[in-house]
This record gives structure tokens, sequence and C-alpha cells, in this order.
């Protein structure tokens, strides 16, 4: 079995800096981002927090979901469903370790102004059953996809929408392989990809109330239309 990727696969030790060199952003948008770092623009309330403002509440956003998505892959590897197979446990151990890639690579984007480590609540998921635990994935990841693309339109900073592009790609193989191995042949369904051809999207507004179902502190953007609290 994969051990989990070490914190300093792309956490506090790897220099922002370096980070974004890494990603393909250029030295602009690396001002732009310690720049930004100085100012805590969201909030932690009694009961939840806010992403706060501009392209650094967009990055927050994306990373309360891939700090969603990291914990609840995590938990599905150290408590394998009954029955997994050992191709299951391949793919799913290499979608945990991709969405703890993409939380600490948002981390360190971030930076300082990055929001609070969230506590998730997976009461609802039998981690046992295989059917719960990937309808759950499959939620995830259709979630994730669609929130990327109904939010990527309101970055500033081009840069910023080349980092989510990177991202959402990586998502859109785990949401269709996810779908695959609930139903083959289901990978583009109707339900997410539209008759056009193009994959649905969901506001920001739309988003947080479902992945806020799985998160003890509540996560909210009102700045972008959502408070949760």
């Amino acid at each position: 079995m994969k051990t989990e990727p070490q914190e300093s696969a792309g956490g506090n030790k790897i220099a922002r800096r370096s980070f974004l060199r890494y990603a393909g952003v250029g030295a602009a948008s690396v001002g732009l981002l310690s720049t930004a770092a100085c100012h805590k623009d969201h909030g932690i309330g009694p009961s939840g927090t806010d992403i706060g403002v501009g392209d650094i509440g967009i990055l927050n956003y994306a990373y309360a979901l891939e700090q969603l998505e990291a914990a609840f892959y995590t938990q599905v590897i150290l408590s394998p469903y009954s029955g997994m197979s050992s191709t299951e446990l391949s793919y799913l151990t290499s979608i945990r370790d991709h969405e703890i890639l993409h939380r600490n690579f948002l981390k360190a984007a971030i930076g300082s102004t990055a929001m609070i480590n969230l506590t998730t609540d997976f009461s609802s998921i039998n981690f046992s059953s295989r059917a719960s635990v990937l309808g759950a994935a499959k939620t995830f990841e259709d979630l994730g996809v669609m929130a990327y693309n109904g939010a990527a339109y309101l970055f500033k900073d081009p840069n910023y929408l080349i980092l989510a592009s990177k991202i959402v790609s990586v998502e859109a193989r785990h949401a269709a392989l996810i779908r695959d191995l609930i139903n083959p042949g289901s990978f583009a369904g109707s339900d997410v990809v539209a008759s056009n051809g193009l994959n649905n999207s969901l506001t920001i507004a739309q988003v947080l109330p479902m992945a806020n179902t799985y998160l003890k502190i509540k996560v909210s953007a009102s700045n972008f239309g959502y408070v949760a609290y």
C-alpha cells in the first residue's frame, strides 16, 4: 500500500516562489500573492470561516474543496471498504495522492492568507460500504469539477486561471474514473456533460451548501453571495 505523500511535497517546506515557478506562474503573480499575503481578507466566526475577497478568495474556495477531498480519500485508504480490489485500492490511492498535492499546492500558493484547516464530518458516509464510498466520491469529484468551472471566470489574474485549469483537468479525470467504477461507460453522463459537449458548472453559492454538509466549521463566501452562518 502506498503511503501518504509527505507535507514537504507541496507544503510549507517549499518556498511559495519556487512552488509557483514549478507550476508555471510568472514572477508578477508571485509578487501579487506575496502582497496579498500581508492582508487577512477572511475572518473566522464562532461557527464558520469566510474565503475572503478577490483572487485570494477564489483560491481559498478551491483550497477548502481540496481539503475536503484530501480528507475523504485519506479516510478511504485508512479504512478500505469491504471487498476493495487491488485495482480499486491503487486507483483510490492515486486519487488521494493527487488531492493531497492539490491541497498542499494551494496552501503554499496562498501563504499566510490561506484559510484555516477545516474539520470534516463524514458521519453520513459508510466507509465499509463500496456503494457509499464511491457514491460520496462521485459527489465530491463532480462537485469539484463544476465548482472550478463555475468560479474560474472570477479570477482577475490570468495566471490563477492557468493554475485552476491544471487542477480541474485532473479532477475531471478523477470524476470519470469514479463514475466508471460505479457504472462502466458512464464517465460523461448527461447529468454532468451538457448536450453541447461542455461540462456543467455551479456557482460558489450553489457549491458551498453541499460542501458544508461534510464540514463541521462551515465555509462562507460573503463577498460572492453566500453566507453559511
